[in-house]
């Protein structure tokens, strides 16, 4: 299994052989694409901390499929959004980005899109399972989360339309 964030302890999970998978079966090496990664689920713990969670929480509950797995997306993308905040401003305050970081991190956002783990598992796409997000929404939005820097950009991730996520 993947990292992943658990709101009721509030603590990230990952298991360090996640990295290996990361670069070697999905072929996104490095320092910084693990850092990307980190990023991203620690944001699901800002996401719980400032009530974005709330949102998906309520699709899932509603028992529709399609719309909890929407909202799941709206829940990721942003998450990947606040990970691009974080590089920002870690290279902004210590200066830590090198020569190729955001490119390992851009790599890895592309690879783990919905659209790209189902062509590589099934030889398919089924846009209405898509959790997460797909390769290109994943690295648009950790890219504006990078170059803004600015939290409250992330908010029209919920208010706009699906389609133009």
């Amino acid at each position: 299994m993947g990292p992943f964030y658990c709101p009721v302890d509030q603590i990230v999970y990952i298991d360090p052989t996640f990295f290996d998978d990361l670069a070697r079966r999905h072929q996104a090496p490095g320092d910084f694409a693990q850092a990307y990664v980190i990023a991203h689920e620690v944001a699901h713990h800002v996401q719980k901390l400032i009530g974005f969670s709330d949102v998906a929480n309520q699709a899932r509950a509603s028992g529709d499929k399609l719309a909890a797995n929407r909202a799941s997306v709206r829940l990721e993308l942003p998450a990947d959004f606040l990970a691009g905040v974080w590089a920002h401003y870690a290279h902004r305050e210590f200066d830590i980005l090198e020569e190729g970081d955001m490119e390992e991190a851009i790599t890895a956002a592309n690879q783990i899109g919905d659209d790209t783990l189902q062509k590589q598992a099934s030889g398919y796409i089924q846009a209405d399972r898509f959790t997460h997000g797909t390769s290109v929404q994943r690295v648009r939005w950790f890219k504006r989360g990078l170059l803004s820097g600015n939290l409250k950009d992330c908010e029209q991730l919920f208010s706009v339309n699906y389609d133009s996520l």
